[in-house]
This record gives structure tokens, C-alpha cells and sequence, in this order.
């Protein structure tokens, strides 16, 4: 499961308030404050709750050692836009709007 500081970090990288991440989550925002702080008392339900979420968000959670050292983290998914503009290889005087 996640941590308080990798949940943190996640709204944080988000822009999201602890406001918009209750209503995001379908829980009051004093339960978050409560995780945020330390999730050791907090339900799991609540827990996936608020990580499904941040995931909908467009955060993913790594697990301690899932890359190179460290432990646990939090990195934005990578962007699928279809429209990606022009490479700068492609610009010239006609599209340089």
C-alpha cells in the first residue's frame, strides 16, 4: 500500500488540494489530513480509495526498489496525447505560427 509521504507527494506533483482529492476519493477531507499525516491507523478502503484516485489523477506509485535505489516514490504517467505538436527538425518560416 501507499505511504502518507508518497500520498503527499502525489497531490503535491497534482496540484490537487486536500479538498479536491476528498471529493476525488469520496472521502471526507479530515480522513486525508488523518492519512496524510500517518497511515498506520487508517483503513485500507480508504487507503486504495484515495490511491485509485491520485492514479486516476495521472501519478503512479513505485515500490521501495522498483528502480534503482531508494524506497518508495511517486512519478507522473507518461502523456499519451495524440497531438504532440511539430519536432523542431519539422519547423520552418510556413508553420512557425
Amino acid at each position: 500500500m501507499i505511504t502518507a509521504t508518497q500520498m503527499r507527494g502525489a497531490r503535491a506533483m497534482m496540484g490537487m488540494s486536500i479538498q479536491q482529492l476528498a471529493t476525488a476519493s469520496g472521502l471526507p477531507a479530515a480522513i486525508i489530513e488523518t492519512l496524510e499525516q500517518d497511515h498506520s491507523s487508517g483503513e485500507p478502503q480508504a487507503l486504495l480509495a484515495v490511491k485509485n484516485a491520485l492514479e486516476a489523477a495521472g501519478v503512479i506509485f513505485l515500490a521501495s526498489g522498483n528502480h534503482d535505489e531508494g524506497g518508495p516514490g511517486v512519478r507522473l504517467k507518461a502523456r499519451t496525447s495524440v497531438d504532440e505538436g511539430l519536432r523542431p527538425e519539422n519547423l520552418n518560416s510556413t508553420n512557425d505560427d
